[in-house]
């Protein structure tokens, strides 16, 4: 053991900071924070062990299920309109008949490095009832006024384009980058047995980028159930389109019980742990990991 630790002594040192910094800023926050939800804690003082009472309240807190289905239709609407997005573009980015290449891949990826805050504001005056540009287009076409912001039924659309329109250009390039690596061979020996367009892209440029889909498909799952900016700058009326992290926000920041938002932190980690784990095996059973 103390030869191999003489032998690999640079390396082990090269990695030694992501361990440190891993155990500093993670680790010990983890557990930190599962201790903290089994206590009643304001934020000072002394946290008071409580057992599991905030993990009952989970169950019979209105909000907090309400908060927890709504993060569920985010996810699901994200995941589906995101991926379908970021695949269109980067295969038409890819396409040798789109001129002016450069100048389209800037554009579709300048939404991603706009301020969340600020664009949440533009998006609020845009789903604005009263005054907003959507209203004044639908009223061209006699469509009477949608309360986009004020309205139970519609507060999560003006949120959910607004988590599209963020996050597609960023897997937009990741997809991108897989189409650039396959090999021109595969689409011509195609073309030369008869294969059209279509036949191309579900036989060639899928399989080619399952694994990037798939890599795709976990992170943007994480990124969903974490949605907060979104939801945070467009509020609806009540909790109609409240995100789960951003109750357990309110809960530690506004109302300061630190016990209960940590006990909803612990419920998120595990519902993106069982998630990641279903993916996972779904995809060990098509034989691919």
């Amino acid at each position: 053991m103390r030869k191999n630790l003489k032998k690999y002594r640079a390396p082990y040192l090269f990695i030694l900071p992501f361990f440190l910094l891993f155990f500093v800023f993670q680790l010990i926050p983890v557990l930190w924070t599962v201790y903290i939800s089994f206590t009643e804690w304001r934020g000072i003082g002394t946290p008071e062990f409580v057992g599991v009472r905030n993990y009952q309240k989970l169950w019979i807190d209105e909000m907090f299920w309400e908060s927890f289905f709504n993060t569920i239709i985010y996810w699901i609407f994200g995941l589906v309109l995101i991926m379908a997005f970021a695949l269109l573009i980067a295969v038409l980015l890819n396409s040798s008949l789109l001129k002016g290449r450069a100048f389209f891949k800037t554009a579709t990826f300048l939404p991603n490095i706009c301020a969340a805050i600020a664009m949440g504001l533009i998006f609020r005056m845009l789903f604005d009832e009263n005054m907003g540009l959507i209203n004044e287009v639908l009223a061209i076409f006699s469509v009477e006024k949608v309360p986009w912001l004020s309205g139970m039924e519609y507060s999560k659309i003006p949120v959910i384009l607004l988590i599209v329109w963020r996050n597609t250009p960023w897997y937009t390039m990741i997809i991108l980058s897989g189409l650039l690596n396959i090999s021109n061979d595969y689409f011509e020996a195609a073309t030369v047995d008869g294969a059209n367009v279509f036949q191309k892209f579900v036989y060639i440029t899928i399989p080619s980028i399952r694994a990037i889909l798939f890599f795709c498909s976990v992170t943007l799952t994480v990124e969903m159930w974490k949605v907060f900016n979104e939801s945070y700058i467009l509020p609806g009326p009540g909790t109609s389109n409240t995100s789960l992290f951003q109750y357990m926000y309110e809960s530690g920041f506004n109302v300061f019980n630190m016990g209960y938002a940590s006990a909803i932190g612990v419920f998120l980690m595990a519902v993106l742990t069982i998630i990641s784990l279903i993916q996972f095996m779904a995809k060990r059973k098509q034989g691919e990991l």
